[in-house]
């Protein structure tokens, strides 16, 4: 029992007003460093606040009763083979070809046979392959290879003699539309573009936009997302950083771009405005931008079927070409809202990059080690020991240590298992809102609780010291490892807002 109450001889008051000093010194650290992030109210374009109707004849029913074909080839590409499948009209003559370009992630062909089938049955030729492998992955993506990719698909299905070689065209979502500009912007081969929620913006204002309106959609507090927008300046992605309007500057193919009234996923609004601006500035005059109301980043609703309108406005558009090129009205459909500008994520200063965030990690883990190991070389040397005063003050002082560890341990875990939660509700968002705060709450109260352990584990050090304990050298490794260790997840919490108010 003496030994339990190490600590408290410093006094529950003093390291009351010590944990409160501390934690407004960490809040303090959550306000002042950088990188700033607060984002605009997109200011209303009166070009978009009354959009006209889309045209009657862009939705007309398509005739879709011709047989097709279907033909699984490979095509030869920078360091890999890619795995394509054609589906094709079997009546005779030409027929305009559209190539379908993925979006972020594996990219296999089959995720596109819905539509694929749908156009070909209404006399287009639809070419879907699956993305490469070698050369991308969730760090390391080069959209100028990926076009290349699209480029050799294209060679390949331009040599059919059912294909128009005038009408063959790329279709391109989300991340497509990033890759689908550089490939049409480089060959004359491609004879025009479908650019279907594209962001228009670097990937990494395209992320940051998205997320703040998931996690308005999820209720979540603020401190949340300034959690996360730190994460993310932190992350080192030279991708994130892309600028697609030299390639968009660059295209003068007929362009068609479809985005829904209901995508979480990209700021609609600006992505037309600089969609129109790069074309502009290139010569281009030739594009049509359509909303469709209710439709979500798939052109879809909610997930299940497509939207209205839209494989019909697709195929109308690609047969009608070059007619449908220059349409009486460029922008029209469902009026869409956009509340917040996208503004760019600043690279996190180096204190806080990933290299760092690492090294902090790494240390904090080392630290905890030691202390178990230390603990454990104490016990075997433990008659060695100077007398008594180590064996009555030690113990008490390893639980505290060992309960930090499990902490420390505790909060990361936590914050891995809430970054997790907010991507799955952002797919599924039913009963998200009480998951989230619930969440938000074990993360802060692990937090304050580290601090509180690390004020009275320091207490009771003192104390010890005070009453005549004499360290041996593997003490001295878990107390520096231990305090050491939390003292640096506690400065890594603060920077990412977790002891910052309000909530």
């Amino acid at each position: 029992m003496i030994g339990e109450r190490i600590g408290m001889r410093v006094g529950r008051g003093t390291m009351s007003v010590a944990a409160a000093l501390i934690m407004v010194a960490l809040a303090t650290v959550g306000y002042t460093l950088p990188p700033p992030f607060d984002p605009s109210p997109m200011v209303a374009d009166p070009a978009f606040q009354t959009l006209p109707a889309q045209p009657a004849d862009e939705t007309r029913s398509v005739i879709r009763n011709n047989g097709i074909s279907t033909q699984n080839i490979t095509v030869e590409a920078r360091g890999t083979t890619l795995g394509a499948t054609i589906r094709a009209p079997i009546t005779p003559g030409r027929h305009p070809a559209l190539i379908f370009v993925q979006g972020a992630g594996p990219g296999v062909r089959d995720e596109f046979t819905t539509q694929a089938e749908w156009l070909a049955t209404a006399g287009i030729v639809t070419l879907t392959y699956d993305k490469r492998t070698v050369g991308y992955d969730f760090r390391h993506r080069d959209f100028g290879l990926l076009a290349d990719d699209a480029l050799r698909v294209l060679a390949a299905l331009k040599k059919r003699p059912d294909v128009d070689p005038e009408r063959i065209g790329l279709w391109g979502v989300s991340e497509g539309s990033w890759v689908a500009p550089i490939a049409a912007a480089k060959s004359e081969d491609v004879g025009f573009t479908v650019l279907v929620s594209a962001p228009n913006v670097s990937p990494m204002r395209q992320v940051s936009w998205a997320l703040g309106e998931q996690l308005d959609r999820l209720h979540a507090p603020s401190g949340v997302r300034e959690l996360l927008i730190r994460a993310m300046g932190a992350v080192d992605m030279n991708f994130l950083r892309h600028d697609g309007v030299p390639a968009l500057r660059g295209m003068r193919q007929p362009v068609l771009a479809l985005y829904g009234t209901r995508d979480p996923s990209i700021p609609f609004v600006e992505s037309s405005q600089v969609l129109t601006r790069a074309l502009a500035e290139g010569g281009n005059r030739s594009y049509t931008i359509r909303y469709l109301d209710g439709a979500d980043h798939g052109m879809r609703l909610h997930g299940g079927p497509f939207a209205p309108g839209y494989l019909e406005t697709l195929t109308n558009w690609v047969k009608g070409l070059p007619d449908t090129a220059v349409p009486s009205v460029p922008v029209a459909g469902a009026t869409p809202v956009q509340r917040f500008e996208a503004s760019d994520v600043p690279t996190a200063p180096w204190y806080a990059g990933g290299a760092m965030l690492g090294l902090t990690l790494c240390l904090a883990a080392v630290g905890y080690v030691a202390g178990p190991v230390a603990a454990m070389v104490v016990r075997i040397r433990g008659r060695h020991l100077p007398a008594a005063a180590n064996a009555r003050l030690w113990p008490p002082i390893r639980r505290r240590f060992r309960r930090m560890a499990w902490t420390g341990l505790g909060l990361l875990v936590s914050v891995l298992a809430f970054i997790v939660l907010l991507v799955l509700f952002s797919v599924n968002q039913a009963g998200a809102w009480p998951a989230v705060l619930a969440g938000w709450l074990v993360i802060r109260i692990l937090a304050v609780l580290m601090l509180l352990q690390e004020v009275t584990a320091t207490a009771a050090v003192v104390s010890g010291l005070r009453e005549g304990w004499r360290p041996s050298r593997p003490q001295h490794v878990a107390i520096a490892g231990v305090l050491g260790g939390t003292g640096l997840l506690l400065v890594a919490a603060a920077y990412y807002g977790l002891f910052a108010f309000p909530w």
